[in-house]
C-alpha cells in the first residue's frame, strides 16, 4: 500500500460472488489507492442471477467488529451498505455515534441499502425508519436510488413519483430535510434526455459536464456514432449548507455488467471523502469512476455480473478507449485548450465567411500564404518519416509528402479561379506570422519525440475539419446565420466539412489516439502533447490575424506635414486555411 493512503472502512455485507458488499468495496478502495477495512453485517449466498439466502451477523458483534478496528487505525473515511435489519442498525449507530463523540467525526456516506439490482430485499422494511432516525443525522451523504428515494419519501409523508430530472432534484431537496449533510440521488433507473438536461439549468443548478461534450467537438461526434444518444443517466447531488443541486449526466448504457453499482459508487465516494476531497468533486470522481468500471467490464456469470473495479489499476493520464468516447486523446486535448479551441473554430474570419461577407481581399490573402505554409507542411512530413524507425510510418509519411507536392498543383488551380497566377503565388512575400508556423513545424521536427511532431500535425488537420463540420452543423439550423447556397466560399465549406476531408480526419483521429495507446504517456510527456496542441492553435489563430484583416489605414503625418498617406497593414485577428485535401 502507497505510503499515506488513507484508510477506509466499510461497514456492509457480504457477496460471495464478489460483484457487491464488502468484496466490491475492498476492490475499490485497493483501486483508488486506500486500504480498506471492514465490519461484516450479513452473510449472503448470493451470484449474478440472485440472492438465495441471507445470514444476519448479531448486532453485538457488528459493533465489535467496528470497535475493533476504529480502536487502532485511522480511519479517514466511512461507509455503510447494508445494514440487514433495526437492531444492527442501532447497533451500528450507536458505536459511531460514541466514537464521533469522542474521537472527533469522520465523514460517513450511508448508501440506505434495501432491495438489490435484481430486486430482492436486502432490508426488513421496519429497520427503514431506524435507518432515518439514527444513521441519516451521522451522514455525510447518502445515496438513495430511485426507488429506495421514493419509499424514504412515502415514511415521511411526501408520496412522491420520480420520473422527471426536475422529479430528481426535488426529491433530493426533500432528502435533505431527512438528517443528512447532503443528498445524491441516483438515476440509474431513469431515462433523461440532453433537452431536459439543458431545461433546469439555473443559477442554484449546476451541471458537471465530465461525459457530455462541449461545443466545438464536432469531428468527435461526426466519426463516432456511439456518442450520438440522447438517453442520459444523471445523478443529483444536493448540497444542504449551500442550497444547490448540482448534475452528474453520462450516456446510458446498454449493458448488464451493473451488479454492486450502488456499493462501487459509495466506496469511491467514500475514498474521496477520505481524502479530504470536496464534496461536488468527489461526486464527479466517484460517478466517473463506476461509469467506467461499467462501459469497460467483461461479462461474469448467467445474470447481472460485476463492474471492471479494476480498470484504474494500470495508471494513465488518458482515459480508456471504450465504444462511447473512441478518442479519449483528443477529447482531452480540446477540453484543456476549450478557451482557445473555441475562439480559432469560431474565429470571425470563419464566421464571416460562413455568412458569405468576408473581403475578398482578406481571402485572397489567406490562400496565397496557404500556398507557402504547405511547403513547411510537406517538410514537416518529411522529418515525420525521418525521425521514424520501420518501414511502414516511413512509406506512410513520404506518401503525404507526394501527395502535398502533387496536390498544390490543385491549389494552384484554385488560386487561379481567384485571379492569382502561379507567378504571384511564388513572388508573395510569406507574412511573418507563416514563417513563424513553418519554422514551429520544422522545429518540432527536429527536436522533441516523434509524439510531438504527430501532435502538431494532427492539430492542424483536425482543426480544419472541426471547422467545416461545424459551419455545416450551424448551417442546417432553422434560421441559420451560415450562408450556403451562393456563398462565394461555399466550395471551402463542402471541402472541409466533406467526406474525401473527413475521411482524413477520421485517420487523423486513429493515428494519434492508437499510438496513445501503444505509447502511454507520463505525465511530463503529456504535458509536452498539450503545449505542442496548444501552440498550433495559437498559431493558427494568430495565422488568421495576417489574413482577415489588411485595412488601409489613413492616417495624417501632422509633424512633418506631410499630408495623408496610405499604409496597408496585416492585423493580427484569425483566419482559416484552404489547405483542402492535401492530408
Amino acid at each position: 500500500m502507497a505510503k499515506g493512503a488513507p484508510a477506509i472502512l466499510t461497514i456492509a455485507g457480504s457477496d460471495s460472488s464478489g460483484g457487491a458488499g464488502i468484496q466490491a468495496d475492498l476492490k475499490t478502495f485497493a483501486a483508488l489507492g486506500c486500504y480498506g477495512a471492514s465490519a461484516i453485517t450479513a452473510l449472503t449466498a448470493q451470484n449474478t442471477i440472485g440472492v438465495q439466502a441471507v445470514h444476519g451477523t448479531p448486532p453485538d458483534f457488528v459493533s465489535q467488529q467496528i470497535n475493533s478496528v476504529l480502536g487502532d487505525i485511522d480511519v479517514r473515511g466511512m461507509k455503510t451498505g447494508m445494514l440487514f435489519d433495526s437492531n444492527v442498525i442501532h447497533a451500528v449507530a450507536s458505536t459511531l455515534k460514541e466514537h464521533f463523540s469522542s474521537n472527533g467525526i469522520i465523514p460517513l456516506v450511508c448508501d440506505p441499502v434495501s432491495v438489490s439490482t435484481s430486486g430482492h430485499t436486502l432490508l426488513h422494511p421496519d429497520a427503514i425508519d431506524t435507518m432515518m432516525n439514527e444513521m441519516f443525522p451521522l451522514a455525510s451523504l447518502i445515496t438513495p436510488n430511485k426507488f429506495e428515494a421514493e419509499l424514504l419519501l412515502r415514511k415521511r409523508g411526501f408520496p412522491f413519483a420520480i420520473n422527471t430530472v426536475q422529479d430528481m432534484i426535488t426529491a433530493a431537496q426533500n432528502l435533505s430535510t431527512l438528517g443528512s449533510n447532503a443528498v445524491l440521488l441516483k438515476g440509474g433507473h431513469i431515462n433523461i434526455s440532453r433537452e431536459e438536461i439543458s431545461g433546469v439549468v439555473s443559477p442554484d443548478i449546476e451541471v458537471n459536464r465530465d461525459f457530455i461534450f462541449d461545443q466545438n467537438v464536432e469531428i468527435l461526434l461526426a466519426h463516432n456514432s456511439a456518442n450520438a444518444t440522447n438517453e442520459f443517466v444523471v445523478d443529483v447531488l444536493f448540497i444542504k449548507s449551500e442550497g444547490k443541486a448540482i448534475l452528474y449526466p453520462r450516456p446510458r448504457l446498454v449493458s448488464s455488467s451493473t451488479h454492486g453499482t450502488g456499493c462501487t459508487l459509495s466506496a469511491a465516494l467514500a475514498c474521496a471523502l477520505g481524502r479530504d476531497i470536496a464534496l461536488a468533486e468527489a461526486t464527479a470522481q466517484a460517478t466517473s469512476y463506476t461509469h467506467l468500471g461499467i462501459e469497460t467490464a467483461s461479462p461474469i456469470g448467467q445474470g447481472f455480473g460485476p463492474l471492471n473495479h479494476l480498470h484504474l489499476v494500470t495508471k494513465s493520464l488518458i482515459a480508456p478507449r471504450t465504444n462511447r468516447n473512441p478518442f479519449p486523446l483528443t477529447y482531452s486535448l480540446i477540453r484543456n485548450t476549450s478557451a482557445k479551441w473555441t475562439k480559432y473554430v469560431q474565429h470571425e474570419f470563419v464566421t464571416q465567411l460562413g455568412k458569405g461577407t468576408l473581403e475578398r481581399s482578406s481571402f485572397l490573402h489567406f490562400i496565397k500564404q496557404d500556398y507557402h505554409y504547405l511547403k513547411y507542411y510537406a517538410r514537416a512530413h518529411a522529418l515525420l518519416a525521418a525521425k521514424s524507425d520501420n518501414f511502414a510510418p516511413i512509406l506512410a509519411a513520404t506518401h503525404i509528402v507526394l501527395h502535398i507536392a502533387k496536390e498544390s498543383s490543385m491549389h494552384t488551380s484554385y488560386c487561379a479561379q481567384w485571379g492569382i497566377t502561379k507567378e504571384e503565388l511564388e513572388s508573395t512575400p510569406e507574412s511573418s506570422t507563416t514563417t513563424a508556423y513553418g519554422a514551429f513545424l520544422l522545429d518540432a521536427g527536429l527536436q522533441g519525440d516523434t509524439m510531438r511532431l504527430v501532435m502538431v500535425l494532427a492539430a492542424c488537420l483536425l482543426g480544419y475539419g472541426e471547422v467545416g463540420l461545424w459551419l455545416k452543423s450551424e448551417a442546417q439550423k432553422p434560421n441559420s446565420w451560415v450562408v450556403w447556397e451562393g456563398n462565394p466560399y461555399l466550395k471551402w465549406m463542402e471541402d472541409y466539412s466533406g467526406e474525401d476531408y473527413q475521411n482524413a480526419v477520421k485517420v487523423g483521429l486513429e493515428t494519434i489516439e492508437s499510438r496513445a495507446v501503444a505509447d502511454p504517456p507520463s505525465a511530463s510527456r503529456y504535458a509536452e502533447w498539450l503545449a505542442a496542441w496548444e501552440r498550433c492553435t495559437d498559431l493558427e489563430k494568430s495565422m488568421s490575424c495576417c489574413c482577415y484583416f489588411r485595412v488601409n489605414v489613413q492616417f495624417s503625418n501632422m509633424a512633418s506635414g506631410n499630408g495623408e498617406t496610405t499604409a496597408t497593414f496585416d492585423c493580427p485577428v484569425a483566419y482559416a486555411r484552404t489547405r483542402t485535401r492535401y492530408t
